[in-house]
């Protein structure tokens, strides 16, 4: 089945028909609320992209065929990564920031796809070990029976379509048949199968915003304020923890490489474009995009969209 939201030429789509009435197909007439909204179902299905958290990728699209999604393991990737800054392969806009491109060449090399592979494939097995333990735990007979929860923050779908959630099982009683695990977002950060990936403002679904501007965190507070949630400090923690018991991409015999996100802007050929924040310190400064290796641990790391950075600067933030 189709995607009910598709992405096309950057160009959002989705398409829907009348919404459910009782047990059937609402009539025009019944689902036609007022002169501006109508009661739609989806038609196809929804991604979601999980929020606060990136894995190592499956299958992603090379230079020059981005639409084409290869495996990571495949010969053409392990051929790439070998050497992503060779003369025959497209080149960056403009040279990469020296310490970034340092960075990346210490960790690509022969190896370096397959890596990826092997760690993507453990975290999509981990996600369906998950999701069919939930499946036992609440009774579900078959597939036809899952069902999940979803937590929105901010934004709530990407520019793919996807929905932007913290997703669990869905579970009306919080104690019943079992207490209610942590969110899926939650449990892979602590596999160590996952990386962390804390992205301005879709942080914590639980705290209320205001406007945008009202949301952002004042200078000199980061640490106070991650500190003072407890999902992202509990998030964090079990990052270093899965670091420190060197499990999942912190194996010591075989860690993850390149993180996903590294991945997929070596092979589109466009630098990094979010700034970030340092989480473990309270500070006034906005690192530039490519100045993220500046804070080494990635759970220490807030990512901000280009598009609200002027926002951190009218509340006092300083671009570096």
């Amino acid at each position: 089945m189709a995607s009910a939201i598709q992405q096309l030429r950057g160009l959002t789509r989705g398409f829907v028909g009348l919404g459910e009435h009782g047990d059937a197909i609402g009539s025009i007439a019944q689902q036609v609320h007022d002169g501006d909204t109508i009661t739609v179902r989806a038609l196809g299905n929804f991604g979601i992209r999980f929020l606060g958290i990136d894995t190592p990728e499956i299958s992603f699209g090379l230079p020059g065929a981005p639409d084409v999604f290869r495996s990571t393991g495949s010969a053409p990737w392990e051929e790439f990564l070998s050497d992503p800054f060779a003369a025959d392969v497209p080149a960056f806009p403009a040279p990469l920031d020296a310490a970034l491109e340092a960075h990346l060449l210490a960790r690509v090399g022969p190896g370096a796809a397959t890596n990826h592979r092997r760690h993507a494939e453990a975290a999509q097995r981990a996600l369906e070990h998950m999701i069919e333990q939930d499946a036992q735990a609440m009774g579900w007979a078959d597939s036809a029976s899952v069902e999940f929860f979803l937590a929105f923050a901010r934004e709530v779908t990407d520019g793919y379509g996807r929905f932007l959630a913290y997703v669990n099982r869905n579970q009306t009683d919080p104690l019943d048949p079992a207490p209610r695990p942590l969110t899926y977002n939650e449990r892979m950060l602590a596999t160590g199968l996952a990386c962390p990936y804390f992205i301005w403002p879709n942080v914590n679904p639980f705290r209320r915003q205001g406007s945008l501007l009202g949301s952002v965190p004042a200078p000199g507070t980061a640490n106070d304020v991650a500190e003072g949630d407890a999902a992202l400090r509990e998030a964090r923690a079990a990052v270093r923890t899965a670091r420190a018991n060197g499990i999942g991409i912190f194996d010591p015999a075989d860690p993850l490489r390149l993180e996903p996100f590294e991945l997929r802007f070596l092979a589109r050929r466009t630098p990094p474009s979010r700034w970030v924040i340092a989480l473990d310190r309270n500070d006034v400064v906005l690192l530039p995009p490519e100045q993220y290796l500046q804070i080494p641990n990635s759970e220490d790391r807030l990512f901000v969209p280009e598009e609200y950075v002027p926002l951190f600067v009218e509340r006092g933030w300083r671009r570096a």
